[in-house]
């Protein structure tokens, strides 16, 4: 889910390290619509968001809206409130595939990944978009079931996505063989002329991935290169590359003392 005018493609990593054990499930859900600030008008959705929800009376869609805004605004601080906007939008527009998607999104968010999964199911039915399938798989990883996030990843579908969902994937189908006790299988679904020459966006997370399974598979020196490939080529702070690294060096931050 993206802030308020971009959607945002489903990112993997963004919460955990590939292959790294995944937060437990929780339930995060209420029956009761939370308080939706005064600022948000529901314009600051995206245009594409807009034109789904004509489908929609007027009053309905723009409270629809406003709770899509509130989920995207509180998603990286408050995802648990996050999600409980979604499903207020959910429940007024259950067959929306942006409702569909931001419910998944903040659900996952949350470590809720039955939930997500159902969510962002139901959203590729209503709109045949490839771009959940990434998530979808990590959710497969998330409910311990890391050999059907690899069928996703080889699915007929799943060539479908674009470079950066590629990429997305492969570091998902890396961290599922990590699951599986299968290192030098990530590694290799990690490898790629692009591991060392795209500048791509998606190119530090590949690369921190890439890192973070050296590290497990104790080549450390190794990993240290590739924390600091990732570390430079993550101008948005995408990754946790730059703490790797320090803490490689025996650097460590005050608020870990």
């Amino acid at each position: 889910m993206a802030p308020p005018g971009r959607r945002r493609r489903p990112d993997p990593v963004r919460q955990r390290h590939p292959g790294h054990e995944p937060p437990p499930r929780r339930r995060s859900s209420s029956p009761a619509d939370p308080p939706i600030p005064d600022d948000i008008t529901g314009a600051e959705l995206d245009r594409e968001v807009r034109a789904e929800l004509r489908t929609l009376p007027r009053d309905l869609a723009e409270q629809v809206a406003r709770h899509l805004v509130a989920a995207a605004r509180l998603l990286d601080s408050e995802p648990e409130l996050a999600y409980i906007h979604a499903a207020a939008a959910r429940r007024r527009a259950s067959r929306v595939a942006a409702v569909r998607e931001a419910t998944g999104l903040t659900a996952y968010c949350t470590g809720n990944y039955a939930e997500a999964l159902k969510e962002l199911r139901a959203a590729r039915r209503l709109s045949g978009a490839v771009s959940y399938l990434p998530i979808i798989a990590d959710c497969e990883r998330g409910l311990g079931r890391p050999e059907r996030a690899l069928e996703i990843g080889t699915s007929d579908d799943a060539r479908g996505l674009d470079p950066a969902g590629r990429a997305e994937m492969r570091i998902v189908a890396a961290g599922a063989r990590r699951d599986m006790g299968q290192l030098d299988a990530a590694l290799v679904i990690l490898e790629g002329p692009d591991l060392r020459t795209s500048d791509a966006p998606w190119a530090a997370r590949l690369r921190f991935a890439y890192a973070d399974t050296l590290l497990a598979a104790q080549r450390t020196d190794e990993a240290r290169v590739w924390f600091e490939r990732a570390a430079d080529a993550d101008v948005d702070g995408q990754t946790a590359a730059a703490e790797r690294l320090a803490e490689l060096d025996g650097v460590w931050f005050v608020e870990d003392l």
